[in-house]
């Protein structure tokens, strides 16, 4: 597990909120409403939601106040403790009750009885570690070693060198990667550029877009805003417009960090 927070959020006026591409699976228990989503796989609302590694953004109805728990899962935890491959998962947002069955309507009941933030986070922790150890994951060194050095590169190490890095061909590395993550190597790097970009665009130090392409690696501004409309369904504008607000007033509203 990469990290975990509980959330109360305001309504966005846009009615919307946009799910954007990272390097983790996502487990979301929301207790004021179902959560609906669309754009990965088909519609789905529910309680309790697993999304995949994806290409393209989740488009969350915002439209009313939100209060949950949400979890970042990393491609071995998530098959370790939901025991289902990340690549099963890959570009989808599926109902938490296909994943691991009963055991989540029993989980979200408790949640919905339960207000203590502490409390909560141990709820789910428990019913995770339950099944932990009862399933065989394993991910070959290799891959978890281009994993790593393509998020340590930002992005910017071509595939071709990560494949000589790790002592493998770049198709074997690209087939064996896509199998245990549901991405390919390439696919993953042009998330972990993007996640460079998202970081500086929410920070205070950067002076223009074509300075964030530079030190992001790409190209030229044009080709950041290409590839940002790509992943995030929006121009870099918009979503500044649009989704920085929420996401700063999602961080003043109450927060809790998981205690694990």
């Amino acid at each position: 597990m990469a990290g975990a927070h509980g959330y109360r959020v305001p309504a966005n006026p846009t009615g919307l909120h946009r799910g954007l591409p990272s390097r983790h699976l996502t487990l979301v228990t929301e207790l004021a409403a179902p959560l609906r989503i669309r754009g990965l796989g088909s519609p789905v609302a529910a309680h309790g939601i697993v999304g995949g590694l994806h290409t393209a953004p989740a488009l969350i109805d915002a439209s009313v106040p939100q209060e949950g728990l949400q979890y970042a899962l990393t491609p071995l935890g998530a098959h370790a403790l939901l025991g289902m491959p990340a690549a099963e998962l890959s570009g989808h947002a599926v109902d938490l009750v296909d994943v691991v069955g009963p055991r989540a309507v029993r989980l979200l009941d408790q949640l919905h009885d339960t207000h203590s933030w502490p409390a909560r986070f141990r709820l789910i922790d428990d019913a995770l570690l339950e099944r932990l150890g009862s399933i065989d994951v394993t991910i070959p060194a290799e891959v978890t070693e281009a994993w790593r050095v393509l998020f340590a590169s930002h992005g910017t190490m071509r595939v071709g060198a990560v494949a000589t890095h790790v002592g493998w061909g770049r198709r074997h590395l690209s087939e064996r990667f896509r199998a245990a993550t549901g991405l390919t190597p390439k696919q993953a790097a042009r998330i972990a550029r993007f996640e460079s970009v998202r970081a500086l665009l929410t920070g205070p130090r950067w002076s223009s877009l074509a300075d964030v392409a530079v030190r992001c690696g790409y190209a030229d501004q044009a080709h950041l805003a290409r590839e940002w409309r790509a992943l995030a369904g929006c121009s870099i504008g918009t979503w500044l417009r649009e989704e920085l607000p929420f996401v700063q007033d999602g961080d003043l509203a109450e927060r809790a960090e998981s205690p694990a």
